[in-house]
């Protein structure tokens, strides 16, 4: 058994707190916000509690149980940041920062503040990064001769709607990650062609806005935000709270890495996975409780530092045996 708790209750938390029902070995301590517990209701019944309980937890002199992990369900634009260096300094944690160009520094700053407080750490576990990142590796090893590429979508991205839902006079934000089909269908097609950001997708984001906002400053600074929106082409509607329940209410998503190329001489070859989910927080709120498994094995063992989803075994990840894994996945 291994004890986990869930800091932060959006959709991604809920999605863990789901994910923990189906696994037997996991027990759930309760869920932290920095909102009035009192105005939460978990959907499966676990007790709230203020953040502010987490510094006694770590005096072993709480309300509840001490977790062996936090699962921290924080955005990745403002909030995991400068949160989760500090909740490491007690506490080990898994999180899922999906913001690919500053996971080396965000990796960095984490291994750096495990290490020194004795702790461990699992970063940027989700789909992608995570699963995707798993396969990409294993694919260009596998077909060293050829390209990978990787399309996201159509879905809704919860990483970049967090980050709108972070500007002021953002009152509900989904931003919805879109492959272009010519840019899919030539790779499927085997031409290995040169493909930016902006030639694979584009992003279209729906928001609704607090009363007297700023309409034209939030589509601008969407537009040119880095690493969320600046290199797509991205298009910003605002409508009212009536149509966002009606048509923006889902959490669909999915993607797929693809590596073509030649085994020897004209010998093609391609290999994909792709990924289909009607709830993009609940898939990856389980990841989230099978990389908190592995956190808890890896510490028990003694290990400290920053892990990435590259850095782990994969049976690390199960409540199986290695006999059992053997036995029944080879």
């Amino acid at each position: 058994m291994f004890k986990v708790a869930i800091v932060g209750y959006g959709n991604v938390g809920r999605g863990a707190e789901l994910a923990l029902r189906k696994n037997s070995d996991a027990e759930c301590v309760g869920i932290f916000t920095r909102r009035n517990p009192e105005e939460i209701v978990s959907v499966t019944g676990l007790p709230v509690f203020k953040t502010e309980i987490l510094e006694r937890l770590s005096e072993h002199n709480g309300a509840c149980a001490r977790p062996d992990v936090l699962i921290l369900c924080g955005g990745s634009a403002c909030d995991l940041p400068q949160t989760a260096p500090e909740y490491l300094k007690k506490f080990n944690t898994v999180d899922s920062f999906d913001n690919h160009a500053k996971i080396p520094a965000y990796y960095r700053k984490m291994d750096e503040t495990a290490k020194k407080h004795g702790k461990l750490c699992v970063v940027s576990v989700g789909w992608d990064p995570g699963l995707f990142s798993m396969a990409r590796a294993v694919f260009s090893e596998a077909l060293t001769d050829g390209k990978t590429y990787t399309f996201w979508g159509r879905g809704v991205s919860q990483g970049h709607s967090n980050a709108i839902k972070e500007i002021p006079g953002v009152k509900r934000a989904v931003a919805y990650t879109v492959p272009k089909r010519s840019a899919l269908n030539a790779v499927k097609a085997g031409i290995l062609p040169e493909l930016s950001l902006r030639d694979k997708h584009i992003r279209e984001c729906f928001i609704v806005t607090e009363k007297g906002a700023d309409e034209t400053a939030i589509e601008n600074y969407v537009k040119t935000m880095p690493d969320y929106f600046a290199d797509y082409d991205t298009s910003v509607h605002f409508i009212d709270e009536k149509e966002f329940r009606e048509k923006h209410s889902g959490f669909s998503h999915g993607g797929v890495v693809i590596r073509t190329g030649r085994t020897f001489g004209s010998n093609a070859a391609a290999i994909e996975l792709s990924l289909r989910a009607d709830s993009n927080q609940e898939f990856t709120g389980g990841i989230l409780v099978a990389y908190a498994r592995a956190a808890a094995r890896l510490y028990k063992e003694g290990k400290t530092g920053a892990f990435t989803a590259l850095d782990i075994p994969i049976s690390y990840l199960s409540d199986k045996s290695a006999e059992d894994l053997r036995n029944t996945l080879l």
